[in-house]
């Protein structure tokens, strides 16, 4: 249920209350009051990046599947989804979704994984996305659409079958190995090399598709963004931050020499926190001090996110200097501490109650995107942490995208439930507020019970959906 210290985002009717909401709690989130008519809003102004040039500030995020095939392809959900990313308006598609590079890199039995077999259908599904765009937005309007793959190996996360998980892990974690991967041999950097070769391969593969980019995903506690905090690691890839990022130098080299059309970006998890876990009154609270804790890649220690930010700040240096320019940014992890990464209202069924009133854990990584903009402003930026806005979000990414605290808006869960939100805002149509997100969670709920992915409560075809029966029994207290 949702805590009721806070209240609903709808219940704050006007700019007044929701300023006066934000006030009152520290909470610094500024906004437009006003949106601009739909022929000037910042939101729908291009943007070029390089030989690139993307037609409006809305980007779909990448979500990671639960309804492919056990052999990694897409399936006639993955499908509609995916048409619906086309129908939206948006003209960045961050990879629409994670992709694995190797069968056992999947953090579900469900997730897609790129391969020579499975290259037919992840093209389909691309064409799909595109020409759904094409039938609503109008014969010229792919010119400007920018669609990437996110690859992804999940590392600590994986869990490749249905009998449970099989982690790879970076190095020994001294809270995070209690919880997940005990006693889980260590990735050897031989190992680790392989992997490196799996995305190279993987990316040309992205290329060969259409793809016009791939991310190198970092982030969310999976094995690159585990990488980056190897500080106690041995051998070429620990240690040195230098030493930290050899994987990521190494992969973005080689796609270069494969695919050297191929755009490359990276969605970072900028900035993290200590693992949280379930309080005895229900909230999610530390499960270590981060005094002293190195076990983290851009550690939040006493509310202190610009020290937190300067390795950040060193990976996105390095990513210059090698050209490249695409960043998602993101933090934390939705595994050990999810109210950082995904602010919502309400847990998912293995979560914790919020410790904080989420719109602290939105104006976070807007505050983190901000400063990372202003002081990289030759990168292209994609701020995340949007979904929970929910009817301010038009308001906030407007005035971010206006101050440029960051290049384009990213919408995930939001989508799920409401994919036409970008275009209905760029048109100046009102708000569908039936169809807005509300974070019920039901989204992650139902894929960590082993059901299909989708929005169960508002989009009607999951609410119809032979899952949904399931669901309903679960938090009725009932085995689904």
């Amino acid at each position: 249920m949702a805590d009721t210290r806070f209240p609903r985002i709808a219940s704050l009717k006007t700019p007044a209350a929701f300023r006066s909401h934000l006030d009152a709690n520290g909470i610094n989130l500024p906004f437009d009051e006003t949106l601009a008519p739909s022929g000037s809003s910042p939101l729908a102004a291009p943007v070029a990046v390089g030989r690139f040039r993307v037609g409006n500030r809305f980007c779909i995020l990448p979500m990671e599947g639960w309804d492919g095939t056990t052999d990694g392809a897409p399936s006639e959900l993955t499908i509609r989804r995916w048409r619906r990313f086309g129908q939206s308006g948006a003209k960045l598609i961050w990879g629409g979704e994670a992709v694995a590079v190797r069968p056992d890199g999947r953090a579900n039995p469900n997730q897609l994984v790129i391969n020579d077999v499975n290259k037919g259908a992840l093209a389909n599904l691309r064409a799909a996305l595109v020409h759904e765009h094409v039938e609503r937005f109008g014969p010229s309007s792919s010119d400007d659409l920018f669609v990437g793959l996110q690859l992804t190996h999940s590392g600590r996360f994986a869990r490749p079958a249905a009998d449970g998980p099989r982690p790879l892990v970076a190095y020994r974690h001294p809270v995070l190995d209690r919880r997940f991967a005990s006693g889980v041999q260590v990735l050897s950097d031989a190992d680790l090399g392989t992997i490196a070769k799996d995305f190279i391969r993987a990316a040309r593969a992205a290329w060969d598709i259409g793809f016009q980019f791939v991310d190198i995903k970092h982030c969310h506690g999976y094995l690159l963004h585990e990488l980056l905090s190897a500080r106690f690691r041995d051998g070429t890839y620990g240690g040195s931050l230098e030493n930290r990022t050899r994987f990521l130098r190494n992969v973005i080299a080689g796609i270069r020499a494969v695919a050297p059309g191929l755009e490359i970006g990276v969605r970072l998890s900028a900035f993290d926190f200590v693992p949280f876990t379930k309080g005895a009154d229900g909230r999610g609270e530390p499960e270590t001090d981060s005094s002293g804790y190195d076990y983290a890649f851009g550690l939040v220690h006493d509310g202190n996110m610009d020290a937190a930010l300067d390795e950040a700040r060193a990976v996105l240096r390095m990513l210059s200097s090698l050209d490249v320019k695409w960043i998602c940014m993101t933090g934390g992890s939705p595994y050990y501490c999810p109210h950082v990464q995904r602010p919502a209202a309400f847990p998912p069924s293995d979560g914790y109650e919020p410790p904080e009133d989420p719109l602290h854990g939105v104006a976070r990584q807007i505050d983190a995107t901000a400063r990372l903009k202003s002081e990289f402003p030759e990168l292209a930026f994609v701020g995340s942490g949007y979904s929970y806005l929910q009817e301010w979000l038009p308001n906030v990414a407007q005035f971010t995208v206006r101050q440029r605290w960051t290049d384009f808006v990213g919408l995930g869960r939001a989508v799920l439930s409401y994919p036409e939100l970008p275009a209905d805002l760029l048109s100046g149509a009102p708000l569908r507020r039936k169809a807005i997100c509300r974070t019920f969670s039901d989204c992650t709920t139902g894929p960590r019970l082993g059901l299909v992915s989708g929005c169960y409560p508002l989009d009607p075809f999951y609410v119809a959906h032979p899952d949904a029966i399931r669901l309903r029994a679960f938090k009725a207290g009932a085995k689904p």
